[in-house]
Protein backbone atom coordinates (compact mmCIF):
# COMPACT_ATOMS: atom_id res chain seq x y z
CA UNK A 1 0.00 0.00 0.00
CA UNK A 2 2.94 2.31 0.84
CA UNK A 3 4.30 1.86 -2.44
CA UNK A 4 1.07 2.74 -4.18
CA UNK A 5 0.37 5.92 -2.02
CA UNK A 6 3.99 7.23 -1.74
CA UNK A 7 4.72 10.36 0.12
CA UNK A 8 4.88 12.29 -3.26
CA UNK A 9 1.36 10.99 -4.69
CA UNK A 10 -0.33 11.93 -1.27
CA UNK A 11 1.71 15.64 -1.67
CA UNK A 12 0.45 15.64 -5.46
CA UNK A 13 -3.78 14.71 -4.81
CA UNK A 14 -3.53 17.10 -1.98
CA UNK A 15 -2.49 20.07 -3.82
CA UNK A 16 -4.42 19.69 -7.15
CA UNK A 17 -7.77 18.83 -5.05
CA UNK A 18 -7.19 21.90 -3.12
CA UNK A 19 -6.78 23.71 -6.27
CA UNK A 20 -10.16 22.31 -7.50
CA UNK A 21 -11.67 23.11 -4.06
CA UNK A 22 -10.89 26.99 -4.54
CA UNK A 23 -11.86 27.08 -7.95
CA UNK A 24 -14.89 25.19 -7.05
CA UNK A 25 -15.74 27.87 -4.47
CA UNK A 26 -14.26 30.94 -6.14
CA UNK A 27 -14.59 29.84 -9.60
CA UNK A 28 -17.60 32.12 -10.67
CA UNK A 29 -16.19 35.11 -8.95
CA UNK A 30 -13.10 34.67 -10.30
CA UNK A 31 -14.65 35.00 -14.03
CA UNK A 32 -16.70 37.77 -12.82
CA UNK A 33 -13.67 39.61 -12.44
CA UNK A 34 -11.47 38.89 -15.17
CA UNK A 35 -8.77 41.04 -16.51
CA UNK A 36 -5.44 40.81 -18.10
CA UNK A 37 -3.46 40.64 -15.49
CA UNK A 38 -6.00 38.42 -13.05
CA UNK A 39 -6.33 36.01 -16.49
CA UNK A 40 -2.89 35.20 -17.03
CA UNK A 41 -2.14 34.56 -13.48
CA UNK A 42 -5.42 32.08 -13.52
CA UNK A 43 -4.31 30.72 -16.70
CA UNK A 44 -0.91 30.30 -15.39
CA UNK A 45 -2.09 28.23 -11.66
CA UNK A 46 -4.60 26.34 -14.29
CA UNK A 47 -1.97 25.07 -16.50
CA UNK A 48 0.47 24.48 -14.32
CA UNK A 49 -2.32 22.41 -11.80
CA UNK A 50 -2.96 20.75 -15.22
CA UNK A 51 0.54 19.15 -15.90
CA UNK A 52 1.31 18.53 -12.72
CA UNK A 53 -1.78 16.14 -12.97
CA UNK A 54 -0.80 15.27 -16.21
CA UNK A 55 2.20 13.69 -14.68
CA UNK A 56 0.75 11.51 -12.35
CA UNK A 57 -1.53 10.29 -14.72
CA UNK A 58 1.59 8.90 -16.94
CA UNK A 59 2.86 7.22 -13.75
CA UNK A 60 -0.06 5.53 -13.19
CA UNK A 61 -1.04 4.23 -16.35
CA UNK A 62 2.61 3.40 -16.85
CA UNK A 63 2.15 0.97 -13.85
CA UNK A 64 -1.04 -0.15 -14.91
CA UNK A 65 -0.20 -1.14 -18.98
CA UNK A 66 2.72 -3.10 -16.90
CA UNK A 67 0.69 -4.94 -14.48
CA UNK A 68 -2.21 -5.54 -17.03
CA UNK A 69 0.11 -6.36 -20.28
CA UNK A 70 -1.50 -4.72 -24.05
CA UNK A 71 -3.73 -3.46 -25.18
CA UNK A 72 -5.79 -3.38 -21.71
CA UNK A 73 -3.41 -0.94 -19.87
CA UNK A 74 -3.73 1.66 -22.81
CA UNK A 75 -7.08 1.16 -23.21
CA UNK A 76 -7.46 2.70 -19.75
CA UNK A 77 -5.76 5.31 -20.57
CA UNK A 78 -7.24 6.12 -23.69
CA UNK A 79 -10.89 5.52 -22.23
CA UNK A 80 -9.97 7.20 -19.16
CA UNK A 81 -8.97 10.17 -20.97
CA UNK A 82 -11.60 10.32 -24.13
CA UNK A 83 -14.57 10.26 -21.63
CA UNK A 84 -13.14 13.54 -20.29
CA UNK A 85 -13.46 14.86 -23.88
CA UNK A 86 -16.84 13.45 -24.24
CA UNK A 87 -17.43 15.18 -21.07
CA UNK A 88 -16.22 18.69 -21.97
CA UNK A 89 -18.24 18.97 -25.25
CA UNK A 90 -21.44 17.55 -23.82
CA UNK A 91 -21.31 20.35 -21.10
CA UNK A 92 -20.27 22.88 -23.85
CA UNK A 93 -23.82 21.35 -26.09
CA UNK A 94 -25.57 21.50 -22.69
CA UNK A 95 -25.23 25.05 -22.05
CA UNK A 96 -26.71 27.99 -23.02
CA UNK A 97 -24.97 28.87 -26.05
CA UNK A 98 -24.99 27.60 -29.63
CA UNK A 99 -22.01 25.69 -30.22
CA UNK A 100 -23.04 23.59 -33.44
CA UNK A 101 -19.45 22.98 -34.49
CA UNK A 102 -17.76 22.03 -30.76
CA UNK A 103 -17.85 18.52 -31.90
CA UNK A 104 -16.13 18.99 -34.75
CA UNK A 105 -14.07 21.02 -34.01
CA UNK A 106 -12.61 19.48 -31.09
CA UNK A 107 -12.46 15.82 -33.02
CA UNK A 108 -10.69 17.30 -35.67
CA UNK A 109 -7.98 18.92 -32.94
CA UNK A 110 -7.40 16.04 -31.52
CA UNK A 111 -6.82 14.09 -34.66
CA UNK A 112 -4.15 17.40 -35.83
CA UNK A 113 -2.68 16.91 -32.42
CA UNK A 114 -2.60 13.09 -32.00
CA UNK A 115 -2.32 11.81 -35.62
CA UNK A 116 0.47 14.47 -36.59
CA UNK A 117 1.75 16.43 -33.90
CA UNK A 118 2.39 13.58 -31.52
CA UNK A 119 2.74 10.64 -33.65
CA UNK A 120 5.15 12.79 -35.19
CA UNK A 121 7.33 13.76 -32.20
CA UNK A 122 7.29 9.43 -31.42
CA UNK A 123 9.01 8.38 -35.09
CA UNK A 124 11.22 11.49 -34.77
CA UNK A 125 12.79 11.07 -31.33
CA UNK A 126 12.16 7.36 -31.73
CA UNK A 127 14.07 7.24 -34.78
CA UNK A 128 16.67 9.73 -33.60
CA UNK A 129 17.49 7.01 -30.99
CA UNK A 130 16.94 3.62 -32.76
CA UNK A 131 17.75 4.33 -35.92
CA UNK A 132 14.48 2.60 -37.13
CA UNK A 133 11.89 0.93 -34.76
CA UNK A 134 9.54 -1.85 -34.77
CA UNK A 135 5.92 -2.45 -34.92
CA UNK A 136 2.91 -4.66 -35.35
CA UNK A 137 2.28 -3.97 -39.07
CA UNK A 138 -1.19 -5.67 -39.03
CA UNK A 139 -3.21 -4.65 -35.69
CA UNK A 140 -1.76 -0.98 -37.01
CA UNK A 141 -3.79 -0.99 -40.30
CA UNK A 142 -7.41 -2.24 -38.29
CA UNK A 143 -6.61 0.81 -36.54
CA UNK A 144 -6.29 3.28 -39.27
CA UNK A 145 -8.88 1.22 -41.20
CA UNK A 146 -10.93 2.19 -38.00
CA UNK A 147 -9.99 6.31 -38.55
CA UNK A 148 -10.90 6.07 -41.86
CA UNK A 149 -14.02 4.23 -41.54
CA UNK A 150 -15.36 6.29 -38.50
CA UNK A 151 -14.41 9.88 -39.54
CA UNK A 152 -15.07 9.47 -42.83
CA UNK A 153 -18.57 8.37 -42.62
CA UNK A 154 -19.22 10.83 -39.17
CA UNK A 155 -17.05 13.93 -40.56
CA UNK A 156 -16.34 13.70 -44.50
CA UNK A 157 -19.63 12.01 -45.05
CA UNK A 158 -21.93 15.26 -44.05
CA UNK A 159 -20.66 17.41 -46.70
CA UNK A 160 -21.99 15.10 -49.44
CA UNK A 161 -25.10 14.13 -48.87
CA UNK A 162 -28.32 15.90 -48.76
CA UNK A 163 -29.31 15.75 -44.72
CA UNK A 164 -30.67 18.73 -42.61
CA UNK A 165 -28.07 20.84 -44.98
CA UNK A 166 -24.82 22.47 -44.15
CA UNK A 167 -23.23 19.65 -43.18
CA UNK A 168 -26.10 18.22 -40.61
CA UNK A 169 -27.56 14.55 -40.48
CA UNK A 170 -31.09 14.48 -40.61
CA UNK A 171 -32.77 13.18 -37.45
CA UNK A 172 -33.33 9.42 -38.96
CA UNK A 173 -29.39 9.61 -40.14
CA UNK A 174 -28.20 10.97 -36.97
CA UNK A 175 -29.97 7.74 -35.13
CA UNK A 176 -28.61 5.41 -37.67
CA UNK A 177 -24.99 6.64 -38.04
CA UNK A 178 -24.63 6.69 -34.31
CA UNK A 179 -26.08 2.90 -33.73
CA UNK A 180 -23.76 2.28 -37.00
CA UNK A 181 -20.82 3.87 -34.85
CA UNK A 182 -21.37 2.14 -32.11
CA UNK A 183 -21.96 -1.33 -33.51
CA UNK A 184 -18.53 -0.79 -35.20
CA UNK A 185 -16.83 0.42 -32.16
CA UNK A 186 -17.70 -2.22 -29.87
CA UNK A 187 -17.10 -5.09 -32.57
CA UNK A 188 -13.42 -3.57 -32.40
CA UNK A 189 -12.88 -3.13 -28.80
CA UNK A 190 -14.18 -7.02 -28.52
CA UNK A 191 -11.74 -8.03 -31.70
CA UNK A 192 -9.11 -6.20 -29.81
CA UNK A 193 -9.63 -7.33 -26.42
CA UNK A 194 -10.44 -11.00 -27.22
CA UNK A 195 -9.30 -13.40 -29.94
CA UNK A 196 -6.60 -10.96 -31.64
CA UNK A 197 -5.17 -9.05 -28.94
CA UNK A 198 -2.07 -10.77 -30.08
CA UNK A 199 -2.29 -8.20 -32.96
CA UNK A 200 -1.35 -5.20 -30.93
CA UNK A 201 1.38 -6.48 -29.25
CA UNK A 202 4.71 -5.35 -29.44
CA UNK A 203 6.41 -8.17 -31.81
CA UNK A 204 9.88 -10.02 -31.24
CA UNK A 205 13.12 -8.13 -32.04
CA UNK A 206 13.01 -8.43 -36.55
CA UNK A 207 10.10 -9.37 -36.83
CA UNK A 208 6.57 -6.59 -37.72
CA UNK A 209 3.89 -8.82 -37.04
CA UNK A 210 2.75 -11.98 -34.61
CA UNK A 211 1.07 -14.68 -36.51
CA UNK A 212 -2.33 -16.12 -35.75
CA UNK A 213 -0.85 -19.55 -35.13
CA UNK A 214 1.69 -17.99 -32.33
CA UNK A 215 -1.21 -15.70 -30.48
CA UNK A 216 -0.83 -17.77 -27.30
CA UNK A 217 2.56 -17.57 -27.48
CA UNK A 218 3.01 -13.99 -28.09
CA UNK A 219 -0.44 -13.19 -24.86
CA UNK A 220 1.36 -15.55 -22.65
CA UNK A 221 4.47 -13.97 -23.11
CA UNK A 222 3.05 -10.53 -22.35
CA UNK A 223 1.23 -11.70 -18.93
CA UNK A 224 4.61 -13.27 -17.88
CA UNK A 225 6.37 -9.84 -18.38
CA UNK A 226 4.13 -7.78 -16.32
CA UNK A 227 4.29 -10.26 -13.34
CA UNK A 228 1.85 -11.23 -10.79
CA UNK A 229 -1.40 -9.40 -11.25
CA UNK A 230 -2.58 -8.46 -8.11
CA UNK A 231 -6.20 -7.63 -8.40
CA UNK A 232 -6.33 -5.36 -4.98
CA UNK A 233 -3.19 -3.10 -6.33
CA UNK A 234 -5.08 -3.02 -9.69
CA UNK A 235 -8.09 -1.84 -8.11
CA UNK A 236 -6.45 0.65 -5.83
CA UNK A 237 -4.16 1.97 -9.01
CA UNK A 238 -7.26 2.77 -11.41
CA UNK A 239 -9.37 4.29 -8.36
CA UNK A 240 -6.07 6.58 -7.95
CA UNK A 241 -6.07 6.99 -11.71
CA UNK A 242 -9.44 8.17 -11.83
CA UNK A 243 -8.98 10.81 -8.71
CA UNK A 244 -6.06 11.92 -10.95
CA UNK A 245 -7.52 12.57 -13.72
CA UNK A 246 -10.75 14.11 -12.49
CA UNK A 247 -9.34 17.27 -11.13
CA UNK A 248 -8.07 17.49 -15.03
CA UNK A 249 -12.05 17.27 -16.08
CA UNK A 250 -13.07 19.82 -13.16
CA UNK A 251 -10.26 22.61 -13.94
CA UNK A 252 -10.82 22.03 -18.20
CA UNK A 253 -13.91 24.26 -17.43
CA UNK A 254 -12.08 26.83 -15.90
CA UNK A 255 -9.32 26.59 -17.98
CA UNK A 256 -12.24 27.12 -21.20
CA UNK A 257 -13.62 30.50 -19.78
CA UNK A 258 -9.77 31.70 -19.07
CA UNK A 259 -9.27 30.76 -22.80
CA UNK A 260 -12.09 32.38 -24.08
CA UNK A 261 -11.86 35.53 -22.25
CA UNK A 262 -7.86 35.53 -23.65
CA UNK A 263 -9.18 35.01 -27.27
CA UNK A 264 -11.98 37.15 -27.42
CA UNK A 265 -9.30 39.93 -25.78
CA UNK A 266 -6.87 39.52 -28.15
CA UNK A 267 -8.99 38.82 -31.00
CA UNK A 268 -7.45 35.19 -31.54
CA UNK A 269 -8.97 32.55 -34.08
CA UNK A 270 -11.97 31.43 -31.86
CA UNK A 271 -10.91 27.69 -32.51
CA UNK A 272 -7.71 28.30 -30.90
CA UNK A 273 -9.92 27.59 -27.63
CA UNK A 274 -10.86 24.03 -28.69
CA UNK A 275 -7.23 23.74 -29.60
CA UNK A 276 -5.70 24.52 -26.51
CA UNK A 277 -8.22 22.62 -24.42
CA UNK A 278 -7.65 18.87 -26.94
CA UNK A 279 -3.61 19.60 -26.04
CA UNK A 280 -4.03 20.00 -22.28
CA UNK A 281 -6.69 17.01 -22.30
CA UNK A 282 -4.55 14.64 -24.14
CA UNK A 283 -1.20 15.87 -22.75
CA UNK A 284 -1.12 12.50 -20.40
CA UNK A 285 -1.93 10.45 -23.47
CA UNK A 286 0.80 11.85 -25.58
CA UNK A 287 2.98 12.27 -23.13
CA UNK A 288 2.83 8.64 -22.35
CA UNK A 289 3.04 7.17 -25.91
CA UNK A 290 6.25 9.64 -26.41
CA UNK A 291 7.94 7.89 -23.32
CA UNK A 292 6.74 4.57 -24.82
CA UNK A 293 8.45 5.40 -28.34
CA UNK A 294 11.67 6.81 -26.19
CA UNK A 295 11.64 3.30 -24.53
CA UNK A 296 11.64 1.09 -27.71
CA UNK A 297 8.08 -0.16 -27.12
CA UNK A 298 6.76 1.49 -30.83
CA UNK A 299 3.48 -0.71 -30.52
CA UNK A 300 2.32 0.55 -27.54
CA UNK A 301 2.86 4.33 -29.08
CA UNK A 302 0.53 3.51 -31.97
CA UNK A 303 -1.58 1.77 -29.23
CA UNK A 304 -2.33 5.01 -27.47
CA UNK A 305 -2.10 7.59 -30.43
CA UNK A 306 -4.52 5.67 -33.01
CA UNK A 307 -6.64 4.18 -30.09
CA UNK A 308 -7.19 7.53 -28.53
CA UNK A 309 -8.80 8.68 -31.71
CA UNK A 310 -10.65 5.54 -32.50
CA UNK A 311 -12.08 5.51 -29.24
CA UNK A 312 -12.71 9.46 -29.93
CA UNK A 313 -14.62 9.40 -32.99
CA UNK A 314 -16.63 6.08 -31.54
CA UNK A 315 -17.74 7.62 -28.27
CA UNK A 316 -17.56 11.34 -28.86
CA UNK A 317 -19.86 11.11 -32.02
CA UNK A 318 -22.72 8.62 -31.12
CA UNK A 319 -22.77 11.13 -27.90
CA UNK A 320 -23.27 14.29 -29.26
CA UNK A 321 -25.73 13.31 -32.05
CA UNK A 322 -27.60 11.88 -29.30
CA UNK A 323 -27.66 14.83 -27.20
CA UNK A 324 -28.64 16.95 -30.19
CA UNK A 325 -31.81 14.39 -30.58
CA UNK A 326 -32.89 14.67 -27.31
CA UNK A 327 -31.93 18.69 -26.50
CA UNK A 328 -33.05 20.17 -30.03
CA UNK A 329 -29.34 21.34 -30.53
CA UNK A 330 -27.85 21.79 -34.24
CA UNK A 331 -24.85 19.18 -34.07
CA UNK A 332 -22.71 20.15 -37.33
CA UNK A 333 -20.01 17.41 -38.06
CA UNK A 334 -19.00 18.76 -41.55
CA UNK A 335 -15.31 19.64 -42.10
CA UNK A 336 -14.75 22.75 -44.09
CA UNK A 337 -12.95 22.62 -47.41
CA UNK A 338 -9.47 23.64 -45.68
CA UNK A 339 -10.13 21.22 -43.22
CA UNK A 340 -11.44 18.48 -45.13
CA UNK A 341 -8.14 18.64 -47.79
CA UNK A 342 -6.03 19.11 -44.10
CA UNK A 343 -8.07 16.04 -42.97
CA UNK A 344 -6.99 13.40 -46.70
CA UNK A 345 -3.57 14.19 -46.23
CA UNK A 346 -3.19 13.31 -42.95
CA UNK A 347 -4.64 10.28 -43.85
CA UNK A 348 -2.49 9.42 -46.87
CA UNK A 349 0.53 9.93 -44.74
CA UNK A 350 -0.76 8.05 -41.83
CA UNK A 351 -0.84 5.07 -44.18
CA UNK A 352 2.01 5.76 -46.13
CA UNK A 353 4.15 6.18 -42.90
CA UNK A 354 3.06 2.51 -41.79
CA UNK A 355 2.98 0.45 -44.45
CA UNK A 356 4.08 -2.56 -42.88
CA UNK A 357 7.61 -1.12 -42.98
CA UNK A 358 9.61 0.20 -40.31
CA UNK A 359 9.71 3.33 -39.06
CA UNK A 360 12.06 6.72 -40.16
CA UNK A 361 12.63 9.52 -38.42
CA UNK A 362 11.69 11.81 -42.01
CA UNK A 363 8.34 10.63 -41.68
CA UNK A 364 8.03 12.34 -38.01
CA UNK A 365 9.33 15.44 -39.53
CA UNK A 366 6.91 15.37 -42.57
CA UNK A 367 3.72 14.88 -39.82
CA UNK A 368 5.06 17.82 -37.68
CA UNK A 369 5.19 19.75 -40.68
CA UNK A 370 1.53 18.79 -41.47
CA UNK A 371 0.82 20.20 -37.98
CA UNK A 372 2.50 23.47 -37.90
CA UNK A 373 0.66 24.45 -41.21
CA UNK A 374 -2.90 23.73 -39.23
CA UNK A 375 -1.28 25.92 -36.89
CA UNK A 376 -0.69 28.20 -39.26
CA UNK A 377 -4.24 27.96 -41.42
CA UNK A 378 -6.12 28.43 -37.92
CA UNK A 379 -4.00 31.89 -37.39
CA UNK A 380 -4.20 32.91 -41.20
CA UNK A 381 -6.54 31.17 -43.08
Amino acid sequence: MNAILSKKTIIRLVIIWLVVLIFSLFGHTFNQALSPTSGTVLFVVLLSTIIYSSFGVVKEADELAHKLGEPYGTLILTLSIVSIEVILISAVMLGPGESAEIAKDSIFSVMMIIMNLVVGICLLFGGLKYGEQEYNAQGTMTYLSMIIMLSGISMLLPNFIQGAGNGIFSNVQAIGISSLIIILYTFFLAYQMKGYRHLYLQPRQGQMEIRFKDRNISVNEEESNGGNVDKREIIIRSILLITIILPIVLLSHHMASVVDYGIKTTNLPPLLGGILIAIIVFTPESMTAVKAALNNEFQRAINLCHGAFVSTVGLTIPSVLIIGLITGKTVALGLTATETILFVITLLLSLMSFLGKRTSPILGVMHIVLFVLFILLVFNP
